[in-house]
């Protein structure tokens, strides 16, 4: 199968430091071709994911995330360079409502961002010729009358993640440096419970910089260590070392990846059960879930889990290779329905709603 990725023009795949969605992508592409199907990625020219890449594109852009003009001039660019592959599967918002994309090939995109009320308008739109991917339930739950043709929860290449021994003598936060995200939870919790807390955080934005200086950093106290942003070898020995990754999201966060790369690394998850939660963390055996109040009282016991049993679980349930297999499957059944029975315009995306049914 010659199968064509498109990812936005923001990031690098896979991301230096922050970017889950291009994380993903760099997964998938790799697991694709482990699995021995052809790759086509449309990326900013300073990626380094191994697979090849269509030429013409500048390098990343993160100072103009989410500019519509710099996304749909590289979508554009993208949909020109994917001409002779035999499916496309485009995790932007933009390119997948492109008027001139190549009208014999298939498209499928992934709902990566928080899926509202606001965003559920653009996915109908493009139901009718697109096929849908929600990354967990819980995401797809929130809007039942959309056509989804799958539910595919993000995976992750075990062989770039270590196993730590959880010695460190403290706990974790890893994320986005805002309330969603849960950091003065987080604080609260690891106080309450007595225990230390290593902070790691993406910090480009206004909102996040004006995050921190007002509302984090005169909170923090000696018992908080800020670390910035780490890169991958970095945040996974971060997680290693940690008695737990303490993850009270205050959204529904459709994934969390963090979630998944810190139960590879053996560290259990306490967290709070909103969003994608309860899909990735198995209450007393990976982690703990409950009200914000509740967690402090979980992270003795967190301690006392098996790491074994944490790591196996994203072998389990959340492996790159089950992941590219599961997109695998989903490619071949669009293929076969858009090719041999000629089903127009989002005929196949019908099709395809019925047998997930």
């Amino acid at each position: 199968m010659r199968i064509g990725l498109i990812v936005g023009p923001w990031f690098t795949v896979p991301p230096e430091k922050y970017g889950g969605t291009e994380r993903v992508v760099d997964a998938l592409a790799r697991a694709l071709v482990d699995a021995g199907h052809e790759v086509l990625l449309a990326a900013a020219s300073d990626s380094t994911c191994p697979v090849p890449r269509i030429p013409g594109f500048g390098p990343s852009q993160p100072d103009e995330l989410g500019l519509t003009l710099s996304e749909l001039d590289h979508v554009i660019k993208a949909y020109r360079g994917l001409g002779g592959v035999d499916i496309i599967h485009d995790h932007t918002l933009a390119g997948p409502l492109y008027a001139y994309r190549p009208p014999a090939i298939p498209v499928v995109t992934t709902i990566h961002g928080q899926f509202t009320a606001q965003s559920a308008e653009l996915y109908r739109a493009m139901e009718r010729d697109t096929s849908i991917i929600a990354i967990s339930n819980d995401q797809r739950s929130m809007f039942p009358d959309l056509n989804v043709a799958a539910v595919i929860h993000h995976g992750l290449d075990l062989s770039t993640v270590s196993m730590g021994d959880g010695l460190g003598g403290y706990a974790c936060f890893v994320g986005r440096m805002c309330q969603d995200k849960g950091l003065m939870e987080a604080v609260a919790v690891a106080r309450e419970a007595g225990v230390p807390l290593k902070i790691a955080a993406k910090m480009h934005a206004k909102d996040e910089q004006d995050f921190f200086r007002e509302v984090v950093k005169p909170a923090l106290g000696p018992q908080e260590e800020f670390l910035g942003e780490l890169s991958d070898p970095e945040k996974y020995e971060l997680m290693g070392g940690a008695v737990a990754l303490i993850n009270p999201i205050q959204w529904p966060e459709p994934f969390g990846l963090v979630m998944i790369e810190s139960l590879a690394t053996g560290t259990p998850v306490v967290a709070t059960p909103m969003g994608a939660a309860p899909e990735i963390v198995k209450h007393g055996k990976t982690g703990f879930l409950g009200e914000v109040r509740d967690l402090a009282g979980f992270l003795d016991t967190a301690a006392r889990l098996s790491r074994a049993d944490c790591r196996r679980s994203v072998d389990e349930y959340f492996s790159a290779g089950r992941m590219a297999a599961e997109h695998l499957a989903l490619y071949s059944r669009i293929l076969q329905q858009f090719s041999s029975k000629g089903l127009p315009d989002g005929g196949y995306v019908e099709e395809n709603q019925r047998q997930a049914s």
